[in-house]
């Protein structure tokens, strides 16, 4: 983009999920504020009621939303009782146990269904199908089990009464800070308490990390913010003083965001940290949420799960459904054996457990659950509390989707294959090596769908069943149905609705799993990439999808020569309908890309005709209009707005300022 033109579409912040069956277990009102008010129930009336707002963008600031705190006054000076937010009741109900149990019937029958020596069918097809479905029957076994495992909240009678007394209400009076509650002092155990709030950047939209920041200054209670920027963007710096944040530059990236992060560590000396990625807008009451688990001198780390905004394609939502399951019934199963693990964001952290272990490990991408292990190993506890406490951002385009499911499985599989939790040398529980176990197996179930594609082309080209010729298409069908259909069933219980997009994405990303563990096997450092950076490049979405087009292509094929042989023999045959299904499923994963890659050339171009106009001033960009230029205010949301503007101006000679409202 050339100097004098700059064309951008503020973002708000991100709004929760479009779907309120989206959200995790416990739920926060929309407005990212809890319904739980804070501290002793004064007699003279209510407390302080923190309420979110944004101000207009305006011509001296970016065009940024900006949260300000609008509280009533406290009366009495004390801070009011607190109400418990609505829990899900689909979480752990004796519905879900039954289906629960179910589904763990129908892995069990199918399981001896396949293993049974007379359903043997040809060697090859049938060792396909035993390896792939092992690898699934056993993780929808753990997972049940971990999953029945859950129920119980981790709140207990320390939690309750340290948050009831977390906020320091005689200073509040004192100092006068009612209506400025980020400097409400806290107590824990009866002694103050001082936080840091780090918020990750490396080159994210500018929008994008000044809700975050803004929203993370007005958390409710002492803290400090620190922008911990490896982008290196003066425009961030410039950001974080007018937001009212500490601002870090590092002078190398070593380490990525686990180095980022252990840097802060040096200049900040808060008794916790809390981490946040810069596209997680935190809610007002994360601290307040958090903060009082850490009663418990056992306790490192308080997880919270990533919820998502903008599932608004297909790329988004499959990523986001993708792991509704693992946040609501997941992770709060692993409560029990004390293994719920970080995932990098929306956590906070005691500074004494992380300098137990030498900081935020380093030496993999997958800097989180490998802390998470280090500590569990060194015997410190963790917590998961199933309630959205910040909202933030799924990829949103395949090249985003391909590179975070490549980093979390690399990380993973170097679990696996280098750090194997069974090890005698690891210092864990059985349930905890257990459950480390399946985390850095889990994603062996992604190759799974390469594996099991290979079956009805073996039928097709050299007549190979996986299956004896004995059984017929219904028993087969019966037996398969009872396993998949219940972990089907299972997902729309949890998820409120069929997610196509969930199975979609899951059937289409072999090659990126396969990928993962063929670089940990060979030891390639994987390149650092943020989630849904580099938008602006708009790269063409085939380029990170080739083997998945090759894939297509070769089942497409198959399918003509199985329709064929089908027409020839006078009747339809099980491995032709499987390879069509197949076929239809990566289909429609190319039209996604098709109309990604649409949307992208759609970007550019408007991108490239703001770039002829020959006056062009984004007054939200911080960038003051020269007085004689006429101002003209446009819509948000679409630069084509914006683009009017600048033909007309073009057109008539009068240089003009475009606004973008807000």
């Amino acid at each position: 983009m050339s100097a004098p033109t700059d064309v951008r579409r503020p973002r708000t912040t991100s709004a929760p999920p479009t779907e309120a069956d989206d959200r995790p277990a416990t739920d926060v009102p929309a407005d990212g504020q809890s319904r739980r008010q804070t501290g002793r129930r004064s007699s003279a009336g209510s407390g302080p009621a923190a309420v979110a707002t944004r101000s207009p963008e305006r011509a001296d600031s970016p065009a940024v939303p900006v949260v300000q705190a609008a509280e009533r006054p406290v009366h009495g000076g004390e801070p009011t009782a607190a109400t418990r937010t609505r829990a899900d009741t689909r979480a752990h109900s004796p519905v879900m146990v039954l289906i629960v149990l179910l589904a763990t019937l129908g892995v069990v029958t199918y399981a001896v269904f396949l293993l049974n020596p007379a359903n043997r069918g040809d060697f090859l097809p049938y060792g396909l199908v035993i390896v792939a479905e092992s690898v699934l029957v056993g993780q929808s076994l753990l997972s049940m089990w971990t999953i029945l495992s859950g129920g119980s909240d981790p709140r207990d009678f320390a939690f309750h009464n340290t948050q009831d007394s977390l906020f320091d209400v005689d200073q509040i009076d004192r100092q006068r800070l009612s209506e400025r509650s980020h400097l409400w002092p806290m107590r824990v155990r009866g002694t103050r308490v001082t936080v840091d709030v780090f918020i990750t950047v490396y080159g994210e939209e500018l929008t994008k990390i000044a809700a975050t920041v803004a929203a993370a200054v007005a958390m409710r209670g002492e803290h400090r913010t620190w922008v911990l920027d490896d982008g290196r963007s003066d425009d961030v710096r410039a950001l974080a003083d007018r937001l009212g944040a500490r601002y870090v530059r590092r002078l190398s990236s070593n380490g990525a965001k686990a180095g980022n992060i252990n840097h802060a560590l040096t200049l900040a000396k808060g008794d916790y940290f809390a981490v946040f990625d810069a596209d997680f807008v935190p809610a007002k009451d994360f601290l307040f949420e958090t903060v009082p688990f850490f009663a418990d001198e056992s306790i490192a780390f308080v997880q919270t799960p990533q919820t998502y905004g903008n599932l608004h394609n297909l790329v988004s939502r499959g990523a986001g459904y993708m792991q509704t399951v693992f946040y609501r019934f997941i992770q709060p199963g692993r409560n029990r054996f004390n293994a719920a693990f970080c995932v990098g964001t929306n956590v906070i952290f005691r500074r004494a457990a992380i300098d137990d272990v030498g900081g935020i490990h380093t030496d993999s991408k997958s800097e989180d659950v490998w802390t998470s292990l280090h500590l569990h190993e060194r015997g410190w506890k963790s917590v998961f509390i199933p309630m959205t406490l910040a909202v933030g951002d799924a990829p949103e385009t395949i090249e985003a989707f391909s590179k975070q499911q490549l980093r979390w499985a690399t990380g993973g599989f170097e679990i696996l294959l280098t750090h194997f939790p069974f090890n005698p040398k690891r210092k864990l529980t059985m349930d905890q090596r257990l459950q480390y176990f399946v985390t850095a197996s889990f994603y062996l179930t992604g190759i799974v769908p390469g594996l099991l594609l290979l079956v009805p082309p073996l039928e097709i080209f050299f007549d190979l069943r996986p299956m004896n010729m004995s059984i017929g298409v219904g028993e087969w069908v019966l037996f398969y149905l009872g396993f998949y259909l219940m972990q089907v069933v299972l997902a729309f219980y949890a998820l409120g609705s069929f997610r196509y997009e969930t199975l979609l994405l899951a059937a289409v990303s072999f090659p990126i799993y396969a990928r993962a563990l063929w670089n940990v096997l060979c030891g390639k450092e994987q390149a650092w990439h943020v989630t849904g950076a580099g938008r602006g490049r708009a790269p063409s979405p085939f380029n990170f999808i080739v083997p998945q087009v090759l894939v297509f292509v070769f089942l497409s094929l198959t399918s003509v020569v199985a329709i064929w042989r089908d027409v020839s023999n006078g009747q339809l045959t099980l491995a032709t309908a499987w390879n069509i299904t197949n076929s239809v499923i990566f289909g429609a994963f190319i039209v996604t890309a098709f109309r990604e890659q649409a949307g992208n050339r759609r970007a550019a171009r408007q991108e490239r005709d703001a770039d002829t106009a020959p006056v062009f001033v984004l007054a939200t960009a911080g960038l003051e209009p020269a007085p004689a230029l006429r101002t003209q205010v446009v819509r948000p949301d679409s630069l084509q707005n914006a683009r009017d503007v600048i033909t007309a101006s073009a057109a008539s000679g009068t240089p003009t300022a475009v606004e973008v409202a807000s």
